[in-house]
């Protein structure tokens, strides 16, 4: 689905932060529907590319990053748009909470406020959700079409679906018992193991609980589902364009349910560079390739179909994932790493297959320290490279955009650097500088280094006809 001449453009958003005068504080899919309506119709786009939807635990201490997920498999039910469920028209009590004046008073505080509040919008969506499958609950035992329907999506997900949900009831029956237990590491040894006797039972005894979170996940895929149709019969040749995170969180989901799938001991990051001299060390175990290997790959492959299946176009987050990892042994820091390598062939094999079977248009962010031969292997499979403006240069000079190479995504930044505002004013230079990475001759340099690209930026975007004569040719403008 690319438009004539081979190219398409598409605008990115982070949905958690699409405001409007009726979300719950926090984008939703109704909002993902507005800003498919503006794409099509004001910028004439192919597509809209999405922050990854992943389930995040949606409360403090613990992080609320969608780059270290609960779950790469499921989504975020911060995302569903409440009052589209059937359930919400249908249901006199749903109504009767929903305008009461207290629920009025906090959802004008959600909407008002500077800053996401993950948690305070979950704790008043899981309220009016929980009430809406207590009702659906009745149609659930009965054979309408859609008690069959979410059956049929039971069916599908199978043992996936199961233990995502086991672990979230677990998760919550446990906090509640005893706030100070935030992790599955936490929980009783009896309940750490999914396969075990213990968790069957709880699975058994608490079986609402477990089909609730069941019934969230169908809710986010038949949302996402009828977004991408509109999607395309607005005109978006792609429609939605999805992110698959590269880490999961190692105290989440994924990790409770799979964690013969990982590797121990270790954790991976990245080694110096000019970005972080001291090196990255980003907290997540890698994966236990021998493992997926001898499991065909099956955990690997459902990832991708998985954030796909709604979709036009995936990027895979730090696509060297496939070729090498660099490791940080447990007790050293992030300068003391290696890299292991990877059985690339066999994931890009796979990568490819599910392109085709789910006609989606893969693109791995192929940033930072990468060997010649990985993008040529990317390339020789169709996957396309991730270009960034800030990067692309022949010597001093910024690169026209009719230079690129024709399999790429160009994008003006990306989800882990600055936004084009804050790179222009230094922002991320001074974070570093708070942050003691660099010291005084560093910053120096640094600001330095980029009054001159934001010259040579201005310089590029005139030789392109897309800055006006008579702008002045200041670095500070």
């Amino acid at each position: 689905g690319l438009t004539e001449g081979g190219r398409a453009a598409g605008v990115a958003i982070s949905l958690y932060g699409v405001r409007s005068a009726r979300n719950w504080g926090c984008g939703d899919f109704r909002d993902l529907l507005a800003v498919v309506d503006w794409a099509a119709e004001s910028l004439q786009a192919s597509f809209v590319a999405l922050n990854p939807l992943h389930a995040i635990q949606n409360r403090q201490p613990f992080n609320t990053s969608p780059y270290s997920p609960n779950s790469i498999f499921y989504q975020n039910y911060l995302y569903l748009d409440v009052e589209a469920i059937e359930e919400f028209a249908r249901s006199a009590r749903v109504r009767e909470l929903r305008h009461r004046s207290d629920i009025c008073a906090e959802l004008e505080e959600l909407r008002d406020a500077a800053f996401i509040d993950y948690e305070r919008v979950s704790v008043l969506k899981l309220r009016f959700l929980k009430l809406m499958f207590a009702d659906f609950l009745r149609e659930w035992r009965g054979r309408s079409q859609r008690a069959q329907e979410f059956r049929g999506f039971q069916e599908r997900e199978g043992l996936l679906l199961e233990r995502f949900a086991t672990y979230c009831a677990l998760d919550e029956h446990l906090h509640r018992r005893n706030p100070k237990v935030w992790t599955w590491p936490q929980w009783p040894p009896k309940y750490r193991d999914p396969d075990g006797p213990a968790t069957a039972a709880f699975r058994q005894k608490h079986w609402r609980q477990v089909l609730f979170y069941q019934y969230l996940q169908w809710q986010i895929n038949r949302q996402l589902e009828h977004v991408q149709r509109y999607a395309c019969s607005r005109g978006l040749s792609i429609g939605l364009y999805h992110d698959l995170a590269l880490a999961t969180d190692r105290f989440g989901s994924d990790l409770w349910a799979h964690r013969p799938f990982f590797a121990t001991g270790c954790r991976v990051g990245s080694p110096p560079d000019d970005f972080s001299p001291q090196g990255q060390d980003w907290g997540f175990p890698p994966p236990h390739s021998a493992r997926h290997w001898e499991d065909g790959y099956r955990l690997f492959t459902e990832s991708l179909r998985k954030n796909c299946r709604h979709g036009g176009a995936l990027r895979m987050d730090h696509v060297m994932r496939l070729f090498r990892l660099y490791w940080i042994p447990d007790g050293y820091d992030a300068s003391q790493g290696a890299y292991v390598r990877e059985l690339s062939e066999d994931y890009l094999r796979l990568l490819a297959l599910e392109s085709v079977r789910n006609r989606v248009v893969i693109v791995g962010e192929d940033l930072g320290t990468v060997e010649p031969a990985i993008r040529e292997s990317l390339a020789r499979f169709g996957i396309l490279s991730y270009r960034l403006f800030y990067f692309e240069k022949n010597g001093e000079e910024f690169k026209n955009y009719d230079t690129y190479p024709e399999q790429a995504l160009v994008s003006s930044t990306t989800h882990d650097l600055a936004t084009i505002a804050g790179y222009w004013v230094g922002a991320d230079i001074e974070a570093r500088r708070k942050a003691r990475i660099i010291g005084k001759d560093g910053y120096r340099s640094q600001l330095a280094a980029r009054a001159h690209d934001k010259q040579k930026m201005l310089d590029a975007l005139f030789r392109a006809g897309l800055l006006p004569a008579a702008l002045p040719r200041s670095a500070d403008q």
